[in-house]
């Protein structure tokens, strides 16, 4: 069986099918297609801006870690400058009481040396005095201490 193709109808199909293209590509491919591409390239800004946020970011990040380094370098310095004048200070403080000590020692030892002579002194006298009155009880008769005796 054979079928002729009916060109009237073929015909009418035809344009029937190119006005709906015309009619829906102007009112709604086009828009669609349009809406599409806006948002494709709203996408791409938006991801291009969050890389280069992102990058951003990094660099901020790298900063601040730059800069807490130097920071933390600087205070380490500050604190170890500090500890060595501290140490110093403390060293000039016991090297001060060391030497007041000493001179404190010093005095005390001429003191003590100053008593002991005048108790040499003192007790040289008492044994000479104590040694006339002893030769006057054992002789019995007053004995001359005009003189000084000599040890």
């Amino acid at each position: 069986m054979h079928i002729p193709p009916d060109w009237g109808v073929f015909a009418t199909l035809l344009v029937s099918f190119l006005a709906f293209w015309v009619v829906f590509g102007s009112l709604f491919f086009g828009p669609f297609l349009k809406l599409l591409g806006e948002r494709e390239r709203r996408l791409k800004d938006l991801t291009d801006r969050t890389e280069r946020l992102l990058q951003e970011e990094k660099a901020a990040v790298a900063e601040r870690e730059r800069q807490l380094a130097s920071i933390r370098r600087d205070a380490m310095e500050k604190r170890e400058t500090e500890r060595r004048q501290a140490e110093t200070e403390a060293a000039q403080t016991i090297d001060e009481a060391r030497a007041e000590a000493r001179g404190e020692l010093d005095r005390v030892r001429v003191g003590i040396e100053k008593s002991i002579e005048a108790a040499q002194v003192e007790l040289q006298q008492m044994a000479r005095t104590l040694a006339a009155e002893l030769a006057q009880r054992v002789l019995g008769r007053a004995v001359n201490t005009g003189g000084t005796l000599n040890n």
